[in-house]
């Protein structure tokens, strides 16, 4: 009996533990969302001789409306909408065909396909941003959407094809080789049969390339000069230039470029929380 009373007293200070460690990781989570809210809504005086810490003395409601007006936000949004859903659906299409040949129609060119996308994935940014910027420029496309959304995909297909190539090989041969044997072609055998059973990789994918590519500052930046194709990362980077001084602005221009994101989040959780952990796949 005493041994069942000590089991049942650890396994309650085990979860007293883990619920006091996830209520400080939400606490460190949620409180800077919350102090740049709450500083937003100040003016510049008011956040350089008041309290970083405490309520505005006045809220300051236009500080919304004067960034969304001078940052052009409309177009910035709908700029980084084009750019992040063109991307997702282009890498998850192309990484889906590209995985289901890699994993399921023998060819001799296969290992050495594979293996290039594999040296992509380790490729930075940083080293092949010169060269980029100048093939862009060679072929016209420089200050152009397909310009950006072209390079966009090229870097995010890599990891895509990984992903969908490792996830598609799990699925059982046995499957596709009945497909086979029935007359399917392999045009109806991927799409009847891979794609809905790799929704789970599909998922994890557009996670990562959405975050990815929403938050793409350094490549928009360099391969468009205009303002009406540029994104919202670079949108933001100007209220830290000629509006330096004005922090209010500044902080109400952050929290509109974090409202989609926290929205995309919010509406997907329970498919976030589902696709990476059915989309995770085995070394």
């Amino acid at each position: 009996m005493a041994d069942v009373r000590g089991l049942d007293r650890s396994a309650l200070v085990s979860k007293v533990l883990i619920y006091i460690v996830m209520a400080i990781f939400t606490i460190l989570a949620i409180y800077p969302i919350l102090w740049l809210v709450i500083q937003s809504f100040k003016t510049t005086q008011d956040y350089l001789l008041n309290s970083k810490l405490g309520l505005p003395q006045q809220w300051f409601f236009q500080n919304y409306l004067q960034s969304w007006k001078r940052g052009n936000f409309s177009m910035l949004i709908s700029n980084s909408l084009i750019y992040t859903s063109v991307t997702v659906v282009s890498i998850i299409v192309f990484g889906f065909m590209a995985g289901f040949a890699f994993a399921k129609i023998p060819n001799k060119a296969t290992p050495f396909l594979s293996g290039s996308f594999i040296i992509g994935i380790l490729l930075t940014l940083q080293s092949i941003m010169v060269p980029l910027f100048l093939m862009v420029n060679a072929v016209g496309l420089y200050n152009t959407r397909i310009g950006i959304l072209i390079p966009y995909i090229g870097i995010g297909l890599p990891m895509g094809v990984y992903l969908s190539t490792e996830y598609i090989r799990s699925i059982p041969d046995a499957l596709v080789e009945s497909a086979r044997i029935d007359g399917a072609k392999y045009l109806k055998i991927f799409s009847a049969i891979i794609v809905p059973m790799a929704a789970p990789v599909a998922v994890t994918v557009a996670i990562m390339t959405v975050t990815g590519t929403w938050n793409e500052f350094m490549l928009v930046n360099i391969l468009a000069s205009s303002d009406k194709i540029k994104s919202i990362p670079v949108g933001i980077a100007r209220f830290s230039g000629a509006l330096a001084s004005d922090y209010g602005k500044q902080f109400a221009a952050l929290v509109i470029g974090l409202i989609p994101m926290l929205v995309f989040y919010i509406i997907f959780r329970k498919q976030i929380t589902k696709g990476v952990a059915a989309g995770a796949v085995k070394g």
